[in-house]
């Protein structure tokens, strides 16, 4: 039986690192499934990282994302190989392919000296391995070769995320086998969550929210920007977010017109806006959020006029979502059009210019496993993609970047606001920080 959303939810947090979710293993067993489907011509290898390929001691090890997407597997050194039976039972090779297995999962053989410095291990020869990984088949990853020799005698292609450094391994062992990249095909199964993967983003964005409800309760002039980001970091940490989904920015005056700062070093001083683009990531799904604030309580009459259009132009983005409609700047039926035309219409610079020219980025993204999930660029919305809309003006010449960002599930007739929760009119945000209390 499948569990309960809710169940979902509360059983993600207390699990074994390694273990795929709880309640959905079934889902990880889908998507490969599914993904066979969709590249049946060929044998898939993808290449779990080691911990060489995240190596930082200033964070811990973190799976490659289409792999732990396909396999909920989050040790280092796995392999997937995925050997999918054509649809056709008469076609060439049949036979041979049906004696394979159809799923293997690949893992390092255990190390216990290695274990004293990064924590056990779950080995393929552990009595476990199968019911913990959710596979039929688990090898040790030193037999990949053999096994990757017998079936390189019935699949003429294989299919790997061709863009990393790995798949140079796959070359050099598969010299005359063609190789092809399989990033598309996963991307576009990413595109689509699940209720339970809803559910888990739901859960980071309620924590992102809290975050961003603690930095405008501290916010002052005199305080430095990192300060601000250490407060939100530490809510979402101590709802067991286990990092943030990117660099925290949290830039005040002229640096909230950077788009991607991330120095937070900068006193803020009164008067300034300040642009908080801050996700936590949790149970592996990240939010990502932005809210522009007063510092002082109270928008200035420009600071206002310019939030207003920003505001304007994320409400007439956000209605036109829904199916068939696109992010994409030049595509048809491009959400990013609207918002730009928008600003185009309302307001102008210093020298009587539109204020077109300083909406400097896109429209949104989709929002996954990564802040900046897997996508096909040229696929339309669909329903239950999660995605952000993010309008936003930066003029350097007046120190104002305002930007507001939310998240939103596609439906089947439009859209449902995620972070609505926190305020973004302005005379809300203005009522809530004199209260302190957002």
């Amino acid at each position: 039986m499948r569990l309960s959303l809710l169940a979902v939810a509360l059983t993600v947090v207390g699990m074994a690192a390694a273990a795929p979710r709880i309640g959905m293993s079934g889902q990880y067993h889908e998507r490969r499934a599914e993904l066979c489907k969709n590249l049946n011509e060929g044998l898939t290898i993808l290449l779990g990282y080691t911990e060489k390929d995240t190596e930082d001691l200033r964070g811990a090890f973190v799976q490659e994302p289409n792999f732990y997407y396909l396999t909920g597997w989050r040790e280092p050194g796995a392999i997937l190989m995925l050997a999918p039976l054509p649809s056709d039972t008469n076609a060439p090779g049949y036979g041979a392919q049906a004696s394979l297995p159809r799923e293997i999962l690949f893992l390092p053989r255990r190390n216990l000296e290695q274990e004293k410095w990064t924590g056990v291990k779950l080995g393929p020869d552990d009595a476990n391995a199968r019911h913990l990984t959710g596979f039929e088949t688990v090898l040790p990853a030193e037999t990949m070769e053999t096994e990757l020799r017998k079936m390189l005698d019935v699949y003429p292609r294989i299919y790997t995320l061709t863009e990393r450094p790995a798949a140079k391994r796959l070359e050099a062992l598969a010299p005359l086998r063609q190789i092809s990249s399989a990033a598309l095909a996963i991307a576009r199964l990413r595109m689509v969550k699940s209720s339970e993967e809803q559910v888990l983003l739901q859960r980071s964005i309620e924590a992102t929210i809290e975050a961003h409800r603690a930095a405008w309760k501290r916010a002052a002039a005199g305080l430095y920007e990192y300060q601000i980001a250490a407060t939100m970091m530490e809510v979402y940490f101590d709802k067991g977010c286990e990092r943030s989904g990117y660099p925290p920015i949290v830039g005040s005056g002229p640096n909230a017109v950077v788009l991607h700062y991330s120095d937070n070093s900068r006193r803020m001083d009164r008067g300034e806006l300040l642009l908080m683009d801050v996700g936590a990531e949790c149970s592996g799904y990240t939010s990502d959020i932005t809210r522009t604030i007063p510092l002082g309580g109270k928008f200035n009459k420009r600071q206002r006029e310019i939030y207003d259009i920003v505001l304007g132009a994320q409400k007439a983005a956000i209605a036109a979502i829904k199916p068939g409609m696109s992010l994409g700047k030049t595509a048809p039926n491009s959400i990013y059009k609207i918002a730009l035309e928008y600003i185009n219409a309302h307001g102008k610079d210093l020298h009587g210019a539109s204020l077109g020219k300083y909406f400097i980025h896109g429209i949104g993204h989709q929002v996954g496993l990564e802040v900046h999930d897997a996508a096909d660029s040229g696929m339309p919305l669909e329903a239950g993609m999660v995605i952000t809309i993010e309008p936003g003006i930066y003029i350097p010449e007046e120190n104002i970047g305002v930007r507001i960002e939310d998240m939103l599930l596609v439906t089947r007739t439009g859209s449902k606001l995620l972070s609505g929760a926190l305020p973004r009119e302005p005379a809300e945000i203005e009522r809530a920080l004199s209260k302190g209390s957002p």
